[in-house]
């Protein structure tokens, strides 16, 4: 009887187009982002020892932020080429301090986030809109309000955010 009774109701759900997909007439936005020989960043790690693991899933985080925000700002039918070639990471690790501070990333004044990246911002029809290369920069984050506190990544997410406020406008 409930099995009968949940699928009416998905049956209904169906008819009514809940489940219906996006009009195929209206383009959708883009975002694409590579990461340029990461092998080779600044700083890209979760401990002091580098590993290809730990630097895919920090890198993963950042582009997964990227997409999710960059989306935001671009008009329907835009797509955004982004070709991030350095990062340097808030915070450094010093194993100096004993043995259990190698897994332990350093917050300080000194060691502020960095980003190198190229981007292109393409058109509905394909034309570049806009392109360039910058060098992503925050000497004061840690004035920074950076949530939630309980990202690693607040800081560095924080500069992307800055960036894509300042270099793309919100579509009117």
């Amino acid at each position: 009887m409930k099995t009968k009774l949940l699928l009416t109701a998905f049956l209904g759900l169906v008819a009514s187009g809940a489940f219906a997909a996006a009009p195929a007439n209206k383009p959708v936005s883009s975002v694409e982002v590579i990461f340029v020989s990461p092998e080779k960043f600044t700083d890209a790690k979760e401990d002091a020892m580098d590993s290809e693991r730990g630097r895919d899933a920090l890198l993963g985080q950042l582009k997964e932020h990227l997409v999710a925000s960059a989306a935001k700002y671009l008009a329907a039918g835009q797509r955004l080429e982004i070709k991030v070639t350095d990062v340097d990471l808030a915070g450094d690790f010093e194993p100096w301090r004993g043995p259990n501070f190698s897994d332990i990333r350093i917050v300080k004044d000194i060691y502020p986030p960095r980003i190198n990246l190229e981007f292109r911002l393409l058109g509905v029809d394909g034309k570049v809109v806009n392109e360039g290369k910058r060098q992503l920069r925050d000497l004061g984050y840690l004035l920074t309000v950076a949530l939630p506190t309980s990202d690693p990544l607040r800081y560095d997410k924080e500069v992307l955010s800055d960036w894509l406020r300042q270099e793309f406008k919100r579509p009117s």
